[in-house]
């Protein structure tokens, strides 16, 4: 399988600022992961909306898969309670 291309939005910055270090790291790790396998097991579809979510303890990162042009977009990192707003 082809290595996908991992891009953030800008906006993720803003929402992983409150995030503590040793958990950003573990979320970054996981989203490193993605550029090998954009659905790992234990992804979700969205429903309603083309985007998936993986869990990393108690956060989610929303993601868009590209496929045509193998492209992982990071949409947004945030705490379970308030990933989804």
């Amino acid at each position: 399988m082809a290595k996908f291309e991992l891009v953030v939005r800008p906006s993720v910055l803003k929402d992983t600022k409150d995030i503590p270090a040793a958990v950003m790291k573990k979320i970054l790790q996981r989203m490193e992961g993605l550029r090998e396998n954009p659905r790992p097991p234990g992804c979700v579809k969205l429903a309603g909306m083309e985007y998936y979510r993986i869990r990393q303890g108690n956060y989610r990162i929303i993601y868009e898969i590209v496929d045509d042009q193998l492209i992982v977009v990071v949409v947004k990192v945030g705490h379970r309670r308030d990933g989804y707003r």
